[in-house]
């Protein structure tokens, strides 16, 4: 790719000094997006292959569509949402074998130079894994709307957009070639890159010589000069982790919604989504640049630093590896650590964030079942599909991944006598795998990378706490950079049952718990404690001592039964970090190798 694309052609190559040369004349796939009635949610969609330039030598070619969307690791099922798919032979429009859930196959003539397919897509799922179409926008996740040919998977291919009458304005990070068209290098290319369609704003800054854009799509009250002096900063910050930015160009497209669904990273560019109301609240404003913080690491952490199954991708199956507590979870200590680096939080506040994680973590009790390379490897079965049995049963490989990025840092600074920390892991990654092999690394590799920067074996600690479930020693770690590791719940007898309620019906009920180990179930409706009407747990629990016993009247498969429940005695736990007093100069030193800064 060379330069980013503005909203008119005549635009990109005024401002931006767009070359067109070099680029393919004709590329073998070439596709064209129109969608006549926005409001219908359908997207017509026509895919020609130039069988003479791709030197086809099967009878047929076989047309797919991708059955999940990099970075989102669920099997999505992309192909349900395909309709009326259909080619022309000898100028008769005929219909198409549909030869499994997400292939179609089209037969080709004695000397046949091409064939093109044609169909429908309907996009009305609004979040940054799907595609969506209505009167306002549209927004195109590639891997939902265009379908692709598994040998042609490294040939360039173009993509023709023809928006409704209606929507002014087209913002992808997919290079332009001609008027609304744009084109690909390569099938992942084209994949993971988004494109918005329609009136939104847009916005630009640059990050050292490289500009940036804002796809603002959506009402939203917000300081804009101040918004964007706040995503600058933090992608200045989150350039120099690495040291070397990976892109001539980058863009962040924002859906300002009612509720928020979070984000997705791409190649060049990223989708969010968040609340339009959130920009009026310190707290929600500073949400908001925290996810956008994450999805800009993820510039280099998934999109360069990257576990071998993460690219070249198979589009129609699962892609396992053991570390997305990497992938995912230590850029979401990423996310947040930059924004603490550059000042747009304070180190009090981020001490605060990194204690409730790992409060969290050790609080759920599945982070004693499965470990992060397990949440990992089965994140497709089970991050996405979550049930009441999950907090027992798994851990988020993001929250594991964010507490080892604090631990493994403390560790390497510690091992290293502070000549280094966790940058130099992902520097050493990026240099190694991504610049020198182009390649993603094995696990044996990654594990290496940081036994090569601590300058000692990590075998036994990611034994421990990757591929084990044992508990981080916090307290001696943060002891190295003068930190004090408490629980604020220690010595305390706090009244606790282990579920709760939504709805008048238990919600959860946590393994450990008396509530679990005496019976009371997921889907019981409370109807009476004692015997008096079920108002809420907190209530239950009211003037009640460890070891008295609760008869709870519940409702199940439409039978009454009636349940007697100890009162048990809280073992959760409520850490903090605070500060020494009279810090050691070694410890001035690690600090500021952990945090970047003093405080």
């Amino acid at each position: 790719m060379t330069k980013f694309t503005l909203n008119s052609f005549v635009l990109v190559t005024l401002l931006l000094g767009i070359n067109l040369l070099g680029f393919s004349a004709s590329p073998v796939l070439r596709h064209e997006i129109s969608m006549p009635a926005p409001h219908t949610h359908y997207f017509q969609v026509k895919t020609t292959v130039d069988l003479s330039q791709a030197h086809w030598n099967k009878p047929y070619v076989d047309f797919k569509m991708a059955a999940w969307t990099p970075g989102s690791y669920l099997i999505r099922e992309f192909a349900r949402n395909v309709e009326s798919l259909s080619t022309v032979k000898n100028g008769t429009l005929i219909p198409v074998d549909k030869i499994n859930k997400n292939t179609w196959r089209v037969y080709l003539g004695k000397g046949q130079k091409q064939v093109t397919i044609s169909y429908d897509i309907y996009a009305f799922e609004l979040s940054v894994r799907t595609s969506f179409l209505d009167d306002t926008h549209g927004y195109i996740n590639p891997a939902s709307v265009l379908l692709y040919v598994n040998e042609l998977a490294q040939q360039a291919q173009s993509v023709y957009i023809n928006p409704h009458k209606s929507f002014l304005r087209i913002s992808t990070a997919l290079k332009q070639t001609a008027v609304h068209t744009y084109e690909a290098k390569n099938l992942d290319e084209l994949i993971d890159s988004p494109i918005e369609i329609g009136n939104h704003q847009v916005f630009e800054f640059k990050v050292g010589n490289i500009p940036h854009q804002i796809a603002f799509y959506g009402l939203a009250k917000v300081d804009t000069t101040k918004f964007i002096a706040d995503v600058k900063k933090m992608c200045e910050e989150a350039a120099r982790v690495i040291g070397q930015h990976p892109c001539d160009h980058y863009l962040f497209i924002i859906h300002n919604l009612l509720k928020g669904s979070g984000g997705l990273e791409h190649l060049y560019s990223t989708t969010c989504q968040v609340a339009r109301a959130a920009y009026e609240t310190e707290n929600g404003y500073h949400g908001i640049i925290g996810l956008l913080s994450h999805e800009y690491f993820h510039l280099w952490n998934v999109k360069r630093i990257r576990p071998k199954a993460l690219g070249p991708f198979d589009y129609e199956n699962e892609n396992y590896t053991h570390n997305l507590w990497l992938s995912e979870g230590m850029t979401s200590y990423y996310g947040a650590l930059i924004l603490q680096r550059s000042g747009q939080t304070t180190t009090d506040a981020y001490l605060k964030s990194v204690a409730n994680e790992i409060t969290t973590v050790e609080n759920t009790p599945g982070n004693k079942v499965e470990s992060a390379a397990s949440a990992s490897w089965d994140a497709w079965i089970k991050y996405y599909r979550p049930n009441e049995n999950s907090r027992n049963s798994t851990i988020s490989y993001y929250s594991k991944g964010a507490v080892l990025g604090t631990v493994l840092n403390l560790w390497i600074i510690k091992q290293s006598n502070g000549k280094a920390n966790l940058d130099d892991v992902f520097r050493y990654l990026y240099q190694n795998y991504y610049l020198k092999q182009q390649r993603g690394f094995t696990d044996a590799e990654l594990e290496n990378a940081f036994s090569s920067v601590a300058g000692t074996s990590a075998k036994t600690i990611f034994q421990q706490l990757v591929y084990g479930t044992e508990k981080p020693d916090y307290a001696n770690l943060l002891q190295e950079v003068g930190y004090e590791w408490t629980d604020a719940n220690q010595g305390k007898s706090t009244t606790y049952l282990g579920f709760t309620v939504m709805a008048g019906k238990i919600a959860t009920v946590l393994k450990g718990s008396t509530a679990y180990d005496y019976g009371l179930n997921v889907g019981d409706e409370v109807l009476k404690v004692n015997l008096d009407t079920f108002e809420s747990v907190d209530k239950t629990l009211k003037d009640k001592n460890v070891g008295d016993t609760i008869l709870f009247t519940v409702r199940r498969d439409g039978l009454e039964r009636t349940l007697a429940i100890p009162v048990g005695k809280s073992n959760l736990a409520a850490y903090k970090i605070s500060s020494m007093t009279n810090l050691t100069e070694s410890q001035k030193a690690l600090r500021m190798k952990w945090l970047g800064k003093i405080n």
